[in-house]
């Protein structure tokens, strides 16, 4: 991709923005369906990590979430984004992972989060960061290798597991022979293989048709687009709004 005019660099993307926001939405009402389970609202009860309904949702949800992460990264770099604003950008998302690990450690002891979204997205950003700019540099040839790079990731952990993969301080890797008990888990492979497919997307767009990220968008669409700028705040937020409500709410009607 070639660098942006120095006026344009770091414009916002409205369309890619919205994009995000309403995968925001998605995961909020996700949540909220989750939360009004665990309170005991939901009869009979579902089962989140087993029931195709939910796992499907979920599935999409984070596929969604990363190709906007991976897609956010190529126009980042298109835009000719220092390493300096990179990490700090990076240490946002590391902080907050940090965040969502002693929040769930708090309240769901014995399936913390040790290895979620967030913590996802700190290691394939920097991941990205190392791997895609020489690649795309390389032209045709390049962009090729960076596809058939995501399409190892996608492929790598179904054919490779292994025992020692499924420790808490290894699961990271997607290695693993069994899903480990936890809230959220979001491992390198094979979800490095999306975020590179964003890349890869953001990219072509950028080659061949910039309008489908950069182009106008419907004026009733700019509150998502709004939101998907504040993505990382209204996540680390909804989830404490929402239980701390349903709290609030069972506290008050019981009895």
């Amino acid at each position: 991709m070639t660098a942006a005019p120095a006026h344009d660099r770091f414009a916002r993307f409205d369309r890619l923005d919205a994009l995000r926001g309403a995968a925001i939405v998605w995961m909020a009402v996700f949540h909220f369906c989750y939360d009004l389970n665990y309170f005991g609202y939901f009869e009979p009860r579902q089962r989140f990590q087993l029931d195709p309904f939910w796992t499907t949702q979920r599935t999409a949800i984070v596929t969604l979430f990363l190709l906007c992460a991976g897609m956010g990264q190529a126009v980042a770099l298109q835009a000719g984004q220092g390493w300096a604003r990179f990490w700090r950008r990076w240490a946002q998302v590391a902080g907050c992972a940090v965040l969502v690990s002693l929040g769930s450690a708090l309240m769901f002891p014995r399936s913390w989060i040790s290895f979620g979204v967030l913590h996802g997205i700190a290691v394939m950003l920097v991941v990205v960061r190392l791997v895609a700019p020489p690649l795309l540099a390389r032209g045709t040839a390049g962009r090729a290798a960076l596809l058939a790079l995501a399409g190892l990731a996608l492929v790598l952990p179904q054919v490779v597991q292994a025992p020692w993969a499924d420790s808490r301080w290894m699961n990271w890797t997607g290695l693993v022979t069994r899903l480990p008990v936890t809230e959220d888990f979001v491992p390198v492979l094979p979800w490095l293989g999306v975020v590179l497919v964003g890349v890869w997307l953001a990219d072509l767009c950028g080659r061949r048709a910039p309008a489908v990220l950069a182009g106008p968008l419907p004026a009733g669409l700019q509150p998502l687009a709004t939101l998907g700028r504040w993505s990382l705040s209204f996540y680390m937020l909804h989830q404490p709004v929402l239980i701390g409500a349903l709290w609030a709410w069972k506290a008050a009607t019981a009895g």
